[in-house]
């Protein structure tokens, strides 16, 4: 069992046409979908909360995994991409493209402290890990 350092609490309420709300206020968040899945997309998605969540746990990891490394990284970011659709089983299922930059480092370096951070440290990583595709590329 993992001891949890923090908690992050939010609740919906009227689903994917509706709002949501962290406990503390920080975050709330009319919902819509996308007009691609056939909605109005006047709100955000549980999609790209996902994708911003993602991107910036990511791009944390491999910051972290830097300094671990006595690495300099002079610039960094990282674009997660999102994707939903139907599964083979009648459901739908979830994608993850993650696009990472990072300057001030030799390619070896930076593959290898990304490699580290997806395989190990990024706690969204290991979550996803054998449950969706997510597929990692370095610009």
């Amino acid at each position: 069992m993992m001891k949890a350092l923090y908690q992050a609490r939010a609740t919906a309420v009227g689903g994917r046409e509706g709002h949501a709300r962290t406990d503390d206020g920080k975050l709330e968040v009319s919902l819509a979908l996308p007009r691609e899945l056939g909605g109005n997309g006047n709100g955000t998605n549980p999609e790209q909360l996902f994708a911003a969540g993602y991107a910036a746990c990511f791009e944390n990891a491999v910051r972290h995994v830097a300094r671990l490394q006595k690495k300099t990284i002079t610039a960094s970011s990282v674009t997660a991409t999102v994707g939903i659709g139907p599964n083979e089983s009648g459901g739908f299922g979830l994608e993850v493209a993650l696009d990472v930059r990072l300057e001030g480092i030799e390619r070896s370096d930076a593959e290898m402290l990304v490699k580290i951070a997806h395989e190990q440290v990024c706690p969204y990583s290991n979550a996803t890990r054998g449950n969706i595709p997510v597929t990692v590329t370095l610009a």
